[in-house]
């Protein structure tokens, strides 16, 4: 069994300019995800994929880092994730069973996290595997407005007014682990299964860097 992390890395960034290669805690943003990759017991190889050649020759400086140059459409703004991993495949020799997507914004996860989450997918009947947190505010608690102006609960008008405990149990995708068979992956181009399950981590590793802010 073989498995692949994938570090999408574009050049351009609206909230922080070249935050990729920022400096984060003395080293650039990038060299966090390469790091934890690098020391994952199970992933085999890792590529780093960019539309820039600055980050490319970065990473290159990593031993067994494998880069891949992107083409500038699948590095806009609205550029999906899943078109991205799709090229990577497409411009790899080897062949692989698994892909571990690990967003460079999430600089917080552990090579132990990847592990865990890695044994528990293998540990379970599913597909596909997503890190989340939990949520500071219930979805169901909150209000939609009507074509009319009024306010209407998301899913009903009770369950703004339940007590949290009473609510399903709900968290947040917080982009640092995506893990899927990529069998699956190639059948669908969706890193979402019917037969997708969890791995929680804490709030405080859970950033995601988007802005100054987050950075500081």
């Amino acid at each position: 069994m073989k498995i692949l992390a994938i570090i999408p890395a574009r050049g351009g960034s609206k909230g922080i300019p070249r935050k990729n290669l920022i400096n984060f805690r003395g080293k650039p943003l990038i060299q966090w995800s390469i790091d934890v990759a690098k020391k994952a017991n199970y992933i085999n190889d890792v590529v780093v994929s960019s539309d820039d050649d600055e980050i490319l020759e970065y990473a290159s400086k990593t031993k067994g880092v494998i880069c891949i140059k992107r083409p500038k459409e699948l590095a806009l703004d609205d550029s999906r994730t899943e078109p991205v991993l799709t090229h990577v495949l497409e411009n790899i020799n080897n062949h692989y069973d698994y892909l571990v997507l690990l967003q460079p914004t999430s600089p917080l996860r552990t090579f132990e996290d990847i592990d865990l989450s890695f044994l528990s997918l293998l540990n379970s009947k599913a597909n596909s595997l997503i890190s989340v947190c939990d949520l500071e505010h219930h979805p169901y608690k909150s209000f939609r407005v009507d074509e009319n102006g009024f306010l209407k609960g998301i899913i009903n008008n009770d369950f703004p007014f339940y007590p949290r405990q009473k609510l399903p149990e709900v968290y947040k995708p917080n982009g640092a682990i995506y893990i899927i068979s990529i069998a699956h992956f190639l059948k669908n181009n969706r890193l979402f299964t019917n037969k997708t399950i969890y791995y929680k981590m804490s709030t405080e590793t859970s950033l995601d860097i988007d802005t100054l802010e987050d950075l500081k």
